[in-house]
C-alpha cells in the first residue's frame, strides 16, 4: 500500500527556515511526480509545489516562488521542502502527496509561523 510519512514541521518565528521530509514507501517513487500541498484548518487544499520524477522540472504558485524550494533523493525515497523567510500565513498542515489536489497524502506535519 502507498505510504507517505511527512516530517520536519515545528513554531518557528518569522523569517525563519524550515525543511520537510516525506518518506516514501509502497509504489515507484522514482518513476512519479510528487507535490506538495498545504491546508488551513477549515480551508481547501492548497497546491505548494510539483516535482518531475527525475527532479529536473519543479514548479511553484507565483506566491511562494523564491521562497520555497523542492527536491527529492530516489535512492532514499524521500521528498523535501525547504520552507525559507516564512511568514505568518504559511502556517498550515503540509502533505506530500502524489497528486496536486492531495486526494493520496500522508498524514502530513504542523508548520506554525
Amino acid at each position: 500500500a502507498v505510504r507517505l510519512v511527512e516530517s520536519g514541521g515545528g513554531l518557528v518565528q518569522p523569517g525563519e527556515s524550515l525543511t520537510l521530509s516525506c518518506v516514501a514507501s509502497g509504489f515507484n517513487f522514482a518513476d512519479v511526480s510528487m507535490y506538495w500541498v498545504r491546508q488551513v484548518s477549515g480551508k481547501g487544499i492548497e497546491w505548494v509545489s510539483t516535482i518531475s520524477s527525475s527532479g529536473y522540472l519543479r514548479n511553484y504558485p507565483d506566491s511562494l516562488k523564491g521562497r520555497f524550494t523542492v527536491s527529492r533523493d530516489n535512492a532514499k525515497k524521500t521528498l523535501y521542502l525547504q520552507l525559507t523567510d516564512l511568514k505568518f500565513e504559511d502556517t498550515a498542515m503540509y502533505y506530500c502527496s502524489q497528486d496536486r489536489e492531495g486526494i493520496v497524502k500522508g498524514q502530513g506535519t504542523q508548520v506554525n509561523s
